[in-house]
């Protein structure tokens, strides 16, 4: 962690400058949110594990997804509403590699299992007949698997590269917690390799997935437009609507992040867009998953026949 750093050194996170009441509000709302996020995957997760009908590829991998919007969102948000309700800023240096690396590692866990879901995706449309022999169990497994160690491998390689860097006393980072490129920004070190295996891993993480996702999807719907049937066209188009609308939010948002050169001018803009990325990102899965997919409603209503009964 560099010789000249022997103390454990203090961030403090400038956030949005707020007055106490403004902060208490906040806390209130982002707590709400939190809560309604837990809950909604929860919902799901809860559905996938009760309803027989919904153990599917597809539903195996939205499975992950909902624990991995779980955990993201916790790997950052309490310590955010810590300091709200508390009205402190400050962070020490082992919690904020803790949330530094767990905040990627979620992050990019998801980014390739969006992947492997359009995969499904692509497999189903373009070769139904196919779809039980290629998408098996032991694949899908080996796919979850994969797309877990890979992320968390990323994000083990911006921690070390991290570790190495010296620190100058209690530093003022301009965010509303530690997230990668703004902790960089006060590091007393040279953080050119940072920055290069910020862009190398953005590439993988990022630029590589979407590509194949846009590939897939191409082919998605030139299939889909061949078919025959209106009904059919409606039916194969409403399977990946779904996973589209979270595919857009998630990598729109992700690149403007990471893959605009950072000018510093773009500072407070993309507070916001964290802030929407870490608190309505893992609250639109779910919502958007069970208001547009109709195997998942009807799952709901048959867990809640039975608990009638």
């Amino acid at each position: 962690m560099g010789g000249n750093q022997s103390w454990a050194p203090k961030f403090i996170l400038v956030g949005f400058p707020l007055s106490a009441d403004m902060e208490v509000l906040l806390c209130a709302v982002f707590s709400l949110l939190y809560v309604s996020n837990l809950l909604a995957n929860g919902m799901i997760l809860g559905l996938i594990w009760l309803d027989v009908r919904l153990h599917t590829p597809m539903y195996f991998f939205l499975s992950h997804l909902a624990v991995i919007d779980m955990s993201y969102a916790s790997s950052n948000l309490p310590k955010l509403l810590e300091n709200l309700a508390k009205h402190k800023k400050t962070i020490s240096y082992v919690s904020c590699a803790a949330q530094m690396f767990l905040y990627l590692g979620f992050a990019c866990a998801e980014c390739l299992i969006l992947v492997v879901m359009s995969y499904d995706r692509y497999v189903a449309i373009c070769h139904p007949l196919h779809y039980t022999v290629i998408m098996s169990w032991k694949l899908c497994t080996v796919l979850a698997i994969t797309s877990w160690a890979c992320g968390f491998s990323v994000a083990l390689g911006h921690l070390l590269l991290f570790l190495r860097l010296p620190f100058c006393g209690s530093q003022e980072v301009n965010f509303i917690f530690c997230e990668l490129v703004a902790v960089l920004k006060v590091a007393c070190g040279d953080i050119w390799t940072n920055k290069l295996y910020i862009l190398s891993s953005g590439a993988f993480i990022l630029v590589g997935p979407l590509s194949l996702m846009l590939v897939s999807y191409v082919r998605i719907l030139l299939t889909i437009l061949r078919i025959k049937s209106k009904e059919g066209r409606r039916k194969a188009f409403s399977t990946c609507s779904s996973h589209l609308c979270v595919v857009g939010f998630y990598f729109g948002i992700a690149m403007v992040i990471y893959m605009v050169p950072d000018d510093g001018h773009w500072d407070e803009q993309k507070k916001v867009l964290t802030l929407f990325y870490v608190l309505f990102n893992p609250l639109l899965n779910p919502l958007v998953y069970s208001l547009r997919n109709a195997q998942v409603k009807a799952a709901f209503n048959r867990v809640l026949q039975k608990q009638r009964t």
